[in-house]
C-alpha cells in the first residue's frame, strides 16, 4: 500500500496545552499554514497557504488522503485528522490512518518527536529541528501587543525569513517522522490494536458533556469561601499573607511556644489533634481549608469546554506504555477527588445556585465539598442517563487466574470478599467469623492492607504507603502481615520469581520462555512479553547487571514515572507480573469496550477499569454487566465480574 506521511502547522488563539486539540481546532480562527507531505518515503512537498495553488494543493491532498488504496502516517495522527476534518467541512473516514506516536509507545518509548528520535538514535539530519519551538511561538499563538509593537499576530510577510525557515521546519518533521517509521515498522502494530486506537479516537472526538452552571458555580463559591477564608486568617495572625509557609510557621512558633518543623498536610493534621491553643488550632483549620479550594480541575473543564458544551480529549491512548493502559489529560479522569457525601444532588443544587450561606450549614466544609462534587460535574446528553460499570477486583482476579491460586478462584466463583478470604486465609479463621459485630472483623482491613500492598511483591514499604503504620499496627505486625499474606499465596509469590527468572534467561540465553500462557523472548533491542491475548509489551535495549544486593538484574530503557526522563529502569518479579497483569486487565476492558460499541452503546470516557457510557433511558444497566462478565477468549477459566450503577451525572458510587 501506498504511505502519505503528512505533517501541519496551524494557527489557533485557543491555547492548546490548557484546552487541548480539541477546542484548539474548533476555534473559529483555526487554521491550517502549512501542510508538508511525502508519497512512499519520496521527497517532500510543502503546501503554504500565502501561495496562491494553496487551495488547488490541498484539494489535491484530499483526493490521497480519501484514497482506500494509501496509508495516512502522521505522529501524533490524531491531530491531523482533526485539523483536515476541520478544513474539508467533516470527519474525514478513519480506516488508513496510522499513529507514529502510538506505534512509538507501543513499543516503550517516550511520547515527543524530538524525544523518540533522540531514544531510537536517528542521525542528526533525520532528527527534528531544534529551532522549532521559537518559530512555533512567533507564527502559531497570538502575538501580545505592546506600544511598541501593537500586532496581535505575527504573519509570514512580517518576517520572511523566518517563515522560510518555518517553512523548512514542517518538511523536517515529515523526515523525521518518516526516518522514525522505518525502523518502528520492524514490530508492526496488530489489527486490533489498530481498531483500538480508531474507537479510542470516536471517544474522545464524541466527548463528554459538563453542567456548566455546576463549573460557574464552583468557580464562584471557591473564590468567595477563599477571600472570607484569607480575611480570617488575617484577622487571626496578623500577616499579610498567611499562605506563606515562612511567615505562618514563625506566627505559630511564637503562639504555640513550640517548634514547627514543617507545615505537611500530615504534620497540620497533627498539630490540630495535639494542641490545646484554640486560635492556633482554628488558624491551622483555615489552612487545610484553604488548601482544598484548589478549583484546578474546573478551571480545566472550564479550558478545554468546547462550544458545544462538551469536553473533547480526556484520554491518551496507550498513555502507560508498560500496560498500554490510558492516561488521563487536561482534567485527568484518572486523577479526581472522591464523593462520599450524603444529599449530593442537593449540594450541586446550591453550587449552581450559588448560595454559600445554605451550603455552610448544611454541608460545614464548602471547599472540601466543591472537591466531591468535581466527578457530577460530567453529565449525559440532553434526555440520557449515565450507566456506569467498572470491573470487579479486576486485577485481583486476574493474578489468581495467571498464577494459578486456586482458593482465590474459588472465591470470585462464589462470594467474591476477598479481603474477607484473605484474612481467613492469613489467620486460619473461619470466613463466616470476619463480619461486623464480630472481633474478629477487625482481621478484614488486615487483610484488605495486604491484598492492595502485597500483590506485587511489596513488603513492609508497601503497607506503610498503603497507610498501615497509622491503623496503629507495629514493624512486627506489618513482618507478619507479609509473611502470612505470602505463605497463604504461595502461587503468586512463586510467579513473581518464575517470571523474574524467565526474563533473566530470555535476554542471558536468547532462547523464549514460557510461563502461564505468557512468552518472554529477546529479539533485535527489545525484550518481549507476549500476553494471552496476543499482545506484546517492549522493553527496549536490556541489559542483565549486578545489583546492589548482589543479586543479577534486568535493566533496560524507558520514561521513569518519577523524573519522568528517558533513563535506565531496573526491573524484578514483582514488578514484571504488576506490568502484565495490569496490561491483561486493560485487554479485558479493552474488549469490552469493543462489544458495548458493536452492541450500539456510546462510551464517552473510562477510568481504570470502569467505562461511562452516555445511553438512552430505556436501556439498563445490566446489558453492560453482562458483556464484562462474558468468558474472555484468549483467558480460559479468567472469572470476571461488573458492577455499577446508572445516573444523571458521573459519581463515585
Amino acid at each position: 500500500m501506498i504511505r502519505l506521511s503528512i505533517d501541519l502547522e496551524t494557527y489557533s488563539s485557543v491555547d492548546i496545552k490548557k484546552a487541548g486539540a480539541y477546542a484548539y481546532v474548533r476555534s473559529p480562527d483555526f487554521e491550517i499554514m502549512l501542510a508538508a507531505y511525502s508519497l512512499d518515503g519520496g521527497p517532500v512537498q510543502i503546501l503554504d497557504f500565502t501561495e496562491p495553488d494553496f487551495k488547488v494543493g490541498m484539494d489535491l491532498l484530499y483526493s490521497l488522503i480519501t484514497s482506500e488504496n494509501i496509508e495516512k502516517c502522521a505522529y501524533n495522527a490524531t491531530f491531523e485528522w482533526l485539523c483536515l476534518s476541520k478544513y474539508y467541512g467533516h470527519d474525514l473516514p478513519l480506516n488508513g490512518w496510522a499513529c507514529t506516536m502510538h506505534h512509538g509507545l507501543y513499543l516503550g518509548y517516550p511520547g515527543g518527536l524530538a524525544a523518540i528520535g533522540e531514544a531510537i538514535g536517528l542521525p542528526q539530519d533525520k532528527r527534528k529541528m531544534g529551532v522549532g519551538l521559537s518559530l512555533i511561538r512567533k507564527f502559531c499563538v497570538p502575538h501580545k501587543p505592546s506600544k511598541k509593537d501593537p500586532r496581535v499576530r505575527i504573519l509570514p510577510q512580517h518576517e520572511p525569513e523566518k517563515w522560510q525557515l518555518f517553512r523548512e521546519y514542517c518538511k523536517q518533521d515529515v523526515v523525521t517522522e518518516m526516518s522514525i517509521k522505518y525502523i518502528l515498522d520492524r514490530h508492526p502494530v496488530p489489527d486490533d490494536e489498530m481498531e483500538l486506537w480508531r474507537l479510542d479516537l470516536m471517544i474522545n472526538n464524541t466527548g463528554v458533556a459538563v453542567d456548566e452552571k455546576l463549573i460557574e458555580g464552583a468557580l464562584y463559591c471557591s473564590q468567595a469561601i477563599t477571600e472570607s477564608l484569607m480575611e480570617e486568617a488575617k484577622e487571626i495572625t496578623g500577616l499579610s499573607n498567611p499562605k506563606s509557609v515562612q511567615q505562618l510557621t514563625k506566627w505559630l512558633e511564637e503562639e504555640t511556644g513550640e517548634e514547627v518543623d514543617n507545615l505537611r498536610k500530615e504534620t497540620v493534621s497533627g498539630m490540630i489533634e495535639d494542641l490545646d491553643n484554640e486560635t492556633a488550632v482554628r488558624m491551622l483549620e483555615i489552612r487545610q481549608e484553604l488548601s482544598k479550594t484548589s478549583v484546578k480541575k474546573y478551571d480545566a473543564m472550564k479550558n478545554a469546554l468546547c462550544d458545544d458544551g462538551r469536553i473533547r480529549g480526556l484520554l491518551q491512548f496507550y498513555g502507560g506504555n508498560r500496560t498500554g493502559r490510558w492516561a488521563g489529560r487536561l482534567v485527568q479522569v484518572q486523577n479526581l477527588p472522591r464523593n462520599h457525601m450524603d444529599m449530593i444532588e442537593l449540594a450541586r443544587d446550591l453550587v449552581k445556585a450559588k448560595d454559600l450561606d445554605s451550603l455552610k450549614m448544611i454541608f460545614g466544609n464548602i471547599p472540601d465539598t466543591l472537591s466531591q462534587l468535581i466527578r457530577t460535574t460530567f453529565i449525559p446528553a440532553q434526555g440520557n442517563k449515565f450507566i456506569v460499570a467498572d470491573f470487579s477486583a479486576i486485577e485481583a482476579r486476574v493474578i489468581a487466574w495467571l498464577s494459578g491460586e486456586s482458593w482465590r478462584q474459588e472465591v470470585f466463583a462464589t462470594h467474591g470478599k476477598i479481603y474477607e478470604a484473605s484474612a481467613s486465609a492469613m489467620f486460619g479463621v473461619p470466613i463466616d467469623r470476619i463480619k461486623k459485630g464480630n472481633p474478629e472483623y477487625e482481621l478484614r482491613q488486615k487483610g484488605k492492607i495486604a491484598e492492595l500492598a502485597l500483590g506485587y511483591q511489596g513488603h513492609v514499604g508497601a503497607l506503610k504507603a498503603m497507610g498501615a503504620d497509622k491503623m496503629g499496627l507495629s514493624d512486627e505486625e506489618l513482618f507478619d502481615i507479609v509473611a502470612r499474606w505470602r505463605g497463604s499465596n504461595k502461587r503468586i509469590v512463586e510467579l513473581w520469581y518464575r517470571c523474574e527468572s524467565a526474563v533473566l534467561t530470555a535476554v542471558r540465553t536468547g532462547t523464549a520462555q514460557n510461563i502461564n500462557g505468557c512468552t518472554f523472548r529477546k529479539t533485535d533491542n527489545f525484550m518481549i512479553v507476549t500476553l494471552p491475548s496476543g499482545r506484546e509489551l517492549f522493553y527496549i535495549n536490556p541489559t542483565l547487571k549486578i545489583n546492589e544486593k548482589g543479586k543479577e538484574q534486568m535493566f533496560y530503557m524507558g520514561v521513569e514515572q518519577g523524573t519522568k526522563k528517558w533513563g535506565e529502569i531496573g526491573t524484578y518479579g514483582g514488578k514484571i507480573v504488576e506490568n502484565i497483569v495490569q496490561a491483561i486487565a486493560r485487554d479485558c476492558l479493552a474488549l469490552s469496550m469493543k462489544k458495548t460499541a458493536a452492541k450500539g452503546f456510546k462510551v464517552v470516557m473510562h477510568i481504570h477499569d470502569e467505562m461511562v457510557v452516555d445511553s438512552p433511558k430505556d436501556r439498563e444497566l445490566k446489558e453492560l454487566t453482562d458483556i464484562m462478565a462474558e468468558p474472555v477468549p484468549w483467558a480460559q477459566g479468567l472469572i470476571l465480574r461488573g458492577d455499577g450503577f446508572e445516573s444523571m451525572f458521573y459519581k463515585k458510587d
